[in-house]
């Protein structure tokens, strides 16, 4: 293998998370700066079966951009796809087609090399049984309230969407993951109050000790944003689709206990045990009604989870 320190995780991703069959197709969708990931699971997938392909395409502009069209036709005709990417395809309607058409499909959105070494140096069967003991205590919920030291209290209101668990075992049809994995999530009907991120949030990625970004919500909208950055990248997005670009997306909880600290990759830091994260923008992919060209994780430390009124227990990790 060209690239020797990514053939143990592209196993991994290969033989384990998507457990690949000799008699299945198998799509790798990457782009110009991704290309060594990309090649190293193209290597591993081509020794499982004779129906692999890859393909390769320049970064889009921003996260939930889509791809070109040949490229999604392409998903849609694989059994599994496997997407290294600069700019994420998770909340894009070529990745929920694939899946819609029975495509088993992981997706490792602004993965570099060290997230991909260490990220998946993991034990999936363990953070599979972390999700399954987290969405008992969360499933049904109809309330979720986050709090935290610095100032986090919001309280989300899932009402008919269901909590999702990311466990990067994909053998099902029509299943997907995000890799590296580890969460449970749910895309609420609506939220209300205050959140501070003090992990990982871009454009900033890791933010330094004492750096905060402060966000408003009301009625499942964000209406105040404290940072400049992060206000001029929902600016942008709103400018095609308004208000929807402001839509309080997901909340996840963390199960990935192998993930020991936070490192400014959102990929790896969202799945982090004992932080929550908190998106703004589309959400149809996870559960949602609202389509937007954006997708903004930010990571909570030390939270606080409340289920119903009961502190519920979180994986331990960071």
């Amino acid at each position: 293998m060209k690239h020797k320190r990514l053939r143990e995780p592209a196993e991994t991703a290969v033989r384990k998370c998507m457990r690949l069959q000799s008699t299945e197709s198998c799509l790798i969708v990457t782009d110009h700066e991704r290309q060594p990931i990309g090649e190293a699971l193209y290597e591993v997938a081509n020794e499982r079966t004779d129906d692999a392909s890859i393909v390769r395409y320049p970064p889009g502009d921003q996260h939930g951009a889509e791809p070109p069209a040949a490229v999604a036709a392409a998903m849609q005709a694989a059994d599994v796809v496997l997407v290294p990417t600069k700019k994420s395809l998770t909340h894009t309607k070529a990745r929920s087609d694939a899946t819609a058409a029975g495509a088993r499909v992981a997706t490792l959105p602004g993965i570099t090399e060290e997230v991909f070494v260490t990220g998946l140096d993991a034990d999936y069967a363990d953070i599979k049984q972390h999700c399954k003991d987290l969405y008992a205590q969360v499933s049904g919920a109809e309330t979720v309230r986050v709090q935290t030291k610095r100032g986090t209290d919001i309280v989300f209101r899932p009402g008919g969407r269901e909590w999702r668990q990311d466990t990067g075992i994909v053998h099902d049809p029509g299943a997907m993951s995000n890799l590296p994995a580890g969460e449970v999530f749910v895309s609420p009907e609506t939220a209300n109050g205050t959140f501070v991120v003090d992990g990982t949030m871009m454009p900033h990625g890791l933010l330094e000790d004492g750096h905060v970004l402060e966000f408003e919500v009301e009625d499942g909208t964000v209406t105040e944003v404290s940072d400049d950055g992060v206000r001029e990248e929902l600016e942008a997005a709103a400018e095609a689709v308004g208000r929807d670009a402001y839509n309080l997306a997901e909340l996840g909880i963390g199960t990935n206990v192998g993930v020991t600290e936070l490192i400014g990759s959102v990929l790896l830091d969202e799945k982090a045990a004992g932080t929550v994260h908190i998106a703004i923008g589309d959400d149809h992919a996870i559960g949602g009604d609202v389509e937007a060209p954006i997708h903004l994780d930010g990571i909570v430390r030390d939270p606080k989870v409340f289920v119903d009124g009961d502190e519920i227990d979180l994986p331990s990790g960071v």
